[in-house]
């Protein structure tokens, strides 16, 4: 049969390849500075901490006026709570310290986008700035295997929810973008099976 010569077999291996290929890095936005810069390496250092605690690649870094008021990583393994992502978990660990004022004149950096859950936290405690790594449709597409994430980005969902909140993003998407790749390949993510068999917020 026709599916069994060579070139379109050669077609499909092709096609395969290309589906489990890692995502290109997208551009940095340029609304960021060289300041969002070095409080977004200190994300990705506690994203590599939250797996180094057996958790997942995701870390958030509270900042107000150049100094860092708050520090949380993923622990939804090692808690067995799946709301403990790293902007929540910062959020509920340290919104009983600190006033909404604070809040709102602060940026909370984050690894990656965050997810709707994690924006509903940032609305209700009114973060006024968000700058993430890595973008939500980029991790999922190494998570799930597939290029169909169907994505809310965190934008829309504040644009329709709390356009006073600032959101920026992606930035340094391509070092963010090695923790995923390392890290995804054998983990599992119930919420987003892998579409090719393998292993997988």
């Amino acid at each position: 049969m026709a599916q069994n010569h060579p070139y379109y077999i050669f077609l499909a291996l092709l096609a395969a390849c290309s589906a489990s290929a890692s995502p290109n890095p997208l551009p940095d936005d340029p609304a960021c500075t060289a300041t969002d810069r070095v409080f977004m390496s200190r994300a990705f250092e506690l994203a590599r901490q939250g797996v180094a605690s057996g958790n997942g690649p995701f870390g958030a870094v509270l900042v107000k006026d150049g100094k860092v008021l708050a520090e949380y990583h993923n622990r939804v393994r090692t808690t067995t709570n799946v709301t403990q992502h790293a902007e929540t978990g910062l959020i509920a660990t340290f919104s009983p310290k600190m006033d909404r004022a604070t809040f709102a004149a602060s940026t909370l950096y984050t690894s990656s986008e965050p997810c709707t859950m994690c924006c509903g936290s940032i609305r209700f405690a009114g973060i006024g700035r968000v700058v993430y790594g890595v973008t939500e449709s980029q991790f999922e597409r190494i998570i799930t295997g597939t290029d169909e994430t169907n994505h809310l980005g965190s934008k829309e969902v504040f644009a329709r929810t709390a356009p006073q909140v600032k959101v920026l993003g992606p930035l340094m998407e391509a070092e963010g973008l090695i923790e995923h790749e390392k890290y995804w390949p054998t983990h599992s993510n119930p919420s987003r099976p892998r579409t090719n068999g393998a292993s997988g917020r």
